[in-house]
Formats: structure tokens, C-alpha cells, sequence
């Protein structure tokens, strides 16, 4: 069902980058930047205090999950040269190379980087070990060799003080997370280095999600004008190597059919597109409880592309993977509803509620980067006059305002909800590295400045602290 004719395809292409440019807005820019830098700052100095004679906190380097440790491994020498390439030639490269190419390439320096920036902390640091640690997925896999009952008894394990409680990852997550893991050890490819590899090769295809979504819904100049903050951004530093960066790429993919489904005028691809992309939400449901909040830039996607057209096939698709999980013996909601309790025997009845709020924001900032900071705020100044003009069917200019304040609902509804205190640096990658398109709001001029500050964030958290994820 169509709430009023829009062909997106046919709707003309919105320049990206093109809010005024005068000296006045570029200042406003580099103040917004300056003071999400700030805010960051501030958010760590505070969190220091208050850590000075207590772990209160219970984070070794509030607001990010990690602990003071300069170093520098294999990885950087790389994780420098692409980082100076990307910035060098990567906004010619992105407006010249054909669209195909484009997001091949774009995948595959994503994994660059991401490989790169893992392998400062060496090898078995960086990578293989990551998923290895007994609060990990690896550590309970060997209790799924039979998996139905494991399936079925999957909640009588959650609590933590449940007769062998599972690892607290397992515990934190549907079973469709330890699953994943489970069915890799089940084909022969078993251990922390292939999970690590697994992780950081599904995890940067979120790259080639973001913007195959840009391009239908925006245009393709804002999708080239994203490609390489997409690329370079610094919450690579966290999907490699954690499970949630796996878990950021399927929730991406998901939207990214969403949003082919809703433009497409063939029936067949409609019904294709979005049974796939309801597949893909239910099976992100069953990997992380939070997901559920990706109906909130879903919701974004339906209203720009003013159609309900593949809603039927998107419920359909879900229903799908509930049931299977459901048949198997896996109760979604009685598990979530265990897990709060689980969350409050631990860290999360501890950690306080008053200076997290502020302090999850503010690892938004270290995922996203400054860049994103100043092209969010272009987005929202340009939010009136895209709903304006979005009466007269300027579709593009609406989904590049819609898309983004989508994302920034779902993390504040996750910040409210306070089941999130620390640790958002990884758990909320699904929704923050959306954020880093933002920055195709910026003047064309300006974008290697940028994509340098983006880099040298990551570089910096990287080298100077030693990261959990």
C-alpha cells in the first residue's frame, strides 16, 4: 500500500554537501566538532574523579571500556597508510569510481582499516584471542553440542546465580548470538581466530549497506560524498573485534533491503527484497535484545519513502525466524525478561544511572567522530526545511534528514532505558556508525580536514588505550 505516489528513483538527485558554505556556517561546524571533542573530554576527566578513591564506576577508563596503556604493534604502519590514503584520495576516488566498484572497494578498504587498527594490539591480543575470554561466546560452545536441550534449558542458565549461569555474553544475548559461533565450529571453522576473522569480515560489509542505502533513498552524490568517512570511521576500532560488529552488519543489511524494497515499483523485487529484509530483523533480534530499537530508522525508512508496500513481507519475514527460534525452544521474551534481573545482580545495578546517561553519549562521539558531530548538526539545521519541501516530494532531501535522526532516537531510547551503562562503544555500533554518513553534509572543501580528524581519533584511542573489544 502506497500513502501517496513518490518514484524515488525518478525523484532529482540532491547535492550533497551543498548547505551553505559561507566562513559563518563552516565555524559553526568546527564548534560543534570542538565541542563533541569537548564533551568526550569532559566525560573522561569527570569519570577520572570520580574513580579517584573508589572504582564507582566500575569501567577501567570511563566512559570507554579500556585501560590507559600506550603501545604500538604490527597493525600501525598499516593502520597509518590507510588511514593517509583514505584522506589523500579517497573523496576523488569515491566521486570517479564506477557504483559497483564503489562498494566493493569501499568493503574492502573498511576491512583494511578495521584489520589494521585490530593489529595494534598484535595478534593474539587483537584478534584471536578477543572471543576466546571466558565471559566470551567460544567459552560456552562446547555446551551446544547437543543443541536442542541446550536450546530448550537456554533460560534456566541466565541468572547469575543459576546453576552454571553461562558466560556473560552468552547470557546478554539471544541464543542466535552463540549460535552463530556454534554453527562455525559445526562446519570445521572453530577457534578465536576464526571468529575474529569472521567478525571483522561481516562486520565491515556494513560499509556497503550504509551506502547501497544512501544512494536509494538520498541519492547517489550523498552516497559518494559518505564513502569515505563510512570507510574511515573510528568505531573500526570496535568491530574488530566484538560480535556486535557482526551484529551491526546484519542489522544494516536489513535496512539496506528495507529501503530497496520500498523503492522498487516490480512486485516481485518488492516481495523479494522485503522477505529478506524481515528475515535479516528477525534474525538481528535474536542476536542482540537492543536491535529491537531498529524499528525506529526502519519507521524513518517507511515515512520517506511514504509507502507500506513491503511491510507484509517484512512481517512475514520475521515471523519466520520467531517461530524457528520459538519451535527450537528458545522463549525470546521470558529471556529478556531474565536478563534485566541478570543485569541488575551484576555491574548494572552498580554502575550509576546519572553520570552513564551522559557518559554512553559521549562514546557516541569516540564511534562516530567529530565529523559526525558537525554533519549531524547541518542535518538537524536542515531538518525544517526537508520536511517542507518533503510535502513536494523531495524525497532525498528527507531521507538524508530522516535516516540520521533515526539512529539518534534509537540511541537516546537506549540511553533512557538505562540497560546500557557503559560498554555502548560496541553494543551500540548498530545505530552510531550510521552517523558517520552525516558528514556528507559538510562542504566538499573541507572533507579530508575532516576525514583526517576522523582517522586521527581512531589512531589516538587505538595507540594510547588498550581497548576490551
Amino acid at each position: 500500500m502506497t500513502l501517496w505516489p513518490l518514484p524515488l528513483r525518478d525523484a532529482p538527485p540532491e547535492t550533497a554537501g551543498d548547505a551553505p558554505d559561507a566562513p559563518r556556517h563552516r565555524r559553526w561546524d568546527l564548534a560543534a566538532g570542538a565541542a563533541g571533542l569537548l564533551f568526550f573530554l569532559a566525560m573522561a576527566g569527570i569519570g577520572g574523579y570520580l574513580q579517584r578513591d573508589s572504582y564507582l564506576l566500575r569501567s577501567p577508563f570511563p566512559p570507554l571500556e579500556a585501560r590507559w596503556m600506550p603501545h604500538a604493534g604490527p597493525g600501525t604502519p598499516f593502520a597509518v597508510a590507510v588511514a593517509v590514503l583514505v584522506v589523500a584520495y579517497g573523496p576523488s576516488l569515491a566521486a570517479r569510481l564506477p557504483w559497483r566498484a564503489l562498494l566493493g572497494s569501499a568493503w574492502a578498504v573498511a576491512m583494511a582499516w578495521t584489520w589494521a587498527l585490530a593489529l595494534v594490539d598484535g595478534w593474539q591480543r587483537g584478534v584471536a584471542g578477543r572471543l576466546t575470554r571466558r565471559s566470551e561466546y567460544l567459552a560456552g560452545v562446547r555446551r551446544f553440542d547437543d543443541l536442542g536441550p541446550a536450546l530448550r534449558g537456554f533460560t534456566g542458565h541466565i541468572l547469575l546465580h543459576s546453576p552454571d549461569n553461562w558466560p556473560t555474553h552468552i547470557a546478554g544475548h539471544p541464543a542466535g548470538a552463540v549460535l552463530t559461533f556454534v554453527g562455525l565450529d559445526r562446519i570445521g571453522l572453530g577457534g578465536g581466530a576464526v571468529a575474529g576473522t569472521f567478525c571483522i569480515t561481516a562486520g565491515t560489509s556494513l560499509a556497503a549497506a550504509i551506502l547501497l542505502t544512501l544512494r536509494v533513498l538520498t541519492g547517489e552524490e550523498r552516497a559518494r560524498a559518505a564513502a569515505p568517512f563510512v570507510v574511515l570511521a573510528p568505531g573500526a576500532v570496535w568491530v574488530g573485534v566484538s560480535a556486535d560488529g557482526y551484529f551491526a552488519a546484519v542489522a544494516a543489511w536489513a535496512l539496506a533491503l528495507l529501503a530497496v524494497a520500498a523503492t522498487r515499483t516490480s512486485p516481485v523485487r518488492t516481495a523479494v527484497a522485503g522477505l529478506g529484509s524481515g528475515l535479516l530483523f528477525g534474525a538481528a533480534a535474536y542476536l542482540s535484545y537492543g536491535l529491537v530499537l531498529l524499528v525506529v530508522p526502519a519507521a524513518a525508512i517507511l515515512l520517506c519513502t511514504r509507502t507500506l508496500r513491503p511491510l507484509p513481507y517484512l512481517v512475514l519475514g520475521v515471523v519466520a525466524v520467531v517461530a524457528a527460534f520459538t519451535a527450537a525452544g528458545f522463549n525470546w521474551w521470558e529471556a529478556y525478561g531474565l536478563l534485566r534481573t541478570r543485569y541488575y545482580q551484576g555491574y548494572g545495578g552498580i554502575r550509576p544511572y546519572r553520570y552513564w546517561f551522559f557518559g554512553d553519549l559521549a562514546t557516541v562521539v569516540a564511534t562516530a567522530g567529530v565529523a559526525s558531530v558537525a554533519g549531524l548538526r547541518r542535518a538537524l539545521a536542515a531538518a525544517p526545511r526537508a520536511l517542507r519541501d518533503g510535502r513536494q516530494h523531495n524525497a532525498p532531501a528527507l531521507a538524508a534528514v530522516l535516516l540520521p535522526c533515526g539512529f539518534l532516537l534509537a540511541i537516546l531510547a537506549a540511553d533512557v532505558s538505562g540497560l546500557s551503562k557503559a560498554e555502548t562503544e560496541r553494543i551500540w555500533l548498530p545505530f552510531a556508525l550510521w552517523l558517520t554518513s552525516t558528514a556528507a553534509f559538510l562542504p566538499h572543501r573541507d572533507h579530508r580536514r575532516w576525514l583526517a580528524a576522523q582517522a586521527l581519533a581512531a589512531l589516538l584511542v587505538n595507540h594510547l588505550l588498550l581497548t576490551v573489544w
